[in-house]
């Protein structure tokens, strides 16, 4: 329960009530009740201001796109805590075909540099991803956010000898087939799993939770398909607002195994099985 000094120093007017709701694995989430309606508070204990720094980012460049999604009210700290406080959005029911088309248009707004990458570094968890501006997208992936990832889960021991080299193995041909496709850096959510977007009342799809990059459109459909969250409507829409390149069903499992080993760093073996048959899959279907 948050002490009264919220209700004293959050940056909005007439707050009558504060109350705890479902936020996700990284922070805890409340409802904020004023006179003039309700906003959502997102808060990380012990954090300075800075690390919602991504998040303000991604969601800037989401409005700056047009894309449906929460706005940012104020960011700071109250008590030793980081919040960031955002609009609300009253939940609803809609339909896939017109999410399909949502981030269809978001990936056809491209990086104004015309590099890959992005202005925040990715902090979302307890392990972040360089986002420097580089040339490449291969680049940006494999050795910045793969081999970081494949680091990491063998300094915890999540991964023996037998994934490393298994990795090896996959990250060659991730390198011949991202060198050999086409990229162009879109905007991405960054993290497209069921979790991250919404209906609101009036049926409109939206997006929230952003670890915004510039980058290759295909991560985020592959990292929509692992927890099956998304129908077979959503993927024809985007299809036919937005075609993807020949050869893309091998390169979505590039972006799936990367969602499975970012699960089998945070929550540990019960995501490995799936990882390394995503391994085994590209290894014997490429």
């Amino acid at each position: 329960m948050l002490s009264k000094q919220w209700s004293e120093e959050l940056p909005v007017a007439g707050i009558k009530k504060i109350h705890s709701m479902a936020g996700g694995d990284v922070n805890q989430a409340y409802r904020v009740e004023t006179e003039e309606g309700p906003y959502f508070l997102l808060t990380q204990p012990h954090r300075s201001a800075d690390f919602y720094q991504g998040e303000i980012a991604g969601l800037k460049a989401f409005e700056k796109a047009g894309i449906t999604a929460p706005r940012v009210i104020g960011n700071g700290q109250i008590d030793g805590d980081a919040y960031l406080l955002i609009t609300f959005l009253d939940q609803g029911s809609g339909s896939q075909s017109d999410l399909g088309r949502l981030v269809a248009d978001m990936h056809q707004h491209y990086s104004p540099n015309g590099k890959f990458g992005f202005d925040e570094p990715s902090t979302g968890s307890d392990l972040t991803y360089d986002n420097a501006w580089c040339d490449t997208w291969r680049e940006l992936f494999v050795d910045r956010r793969m081999d970081v990832l494949a680091a990491e889960l063998l300094r915890k021991k999540l991964w023996g000898k037998k994934e490393e080299a298994q990795y090896q193995k996959v990250r060659e041909i991730m390198n011949d087939r991202l060198t050999q496709h086409q990229s162009e850096p879109s905007l991405l959510h960054g993290d497209l799993w069921g979790g991250n977007h919404m209906f609101l009342k009036d049926g409109t799809p939206a997006l929230f939770d952003p670890d915004a990059l510039y980058g290759d459109r295909e991560f985020d459909l592959g990292v929509s398909l692992v927890f099956n969250a998304f129908n077979d409507e959503f993927y024809q829409a985007y299809q036919e607002a937005y075609p993807l390149d020949s050869g893309y069903e091998e390169r979505l499992k590039f972006y799936s195994l990367y969602l499975l080993m970012v699960h089998v760093n945070k929550f540990g073996s019960i995501y490995a099985a799936g990882a390394n048959r995503t391994m085994n899959d590209i290894l014997y279907n490429s």
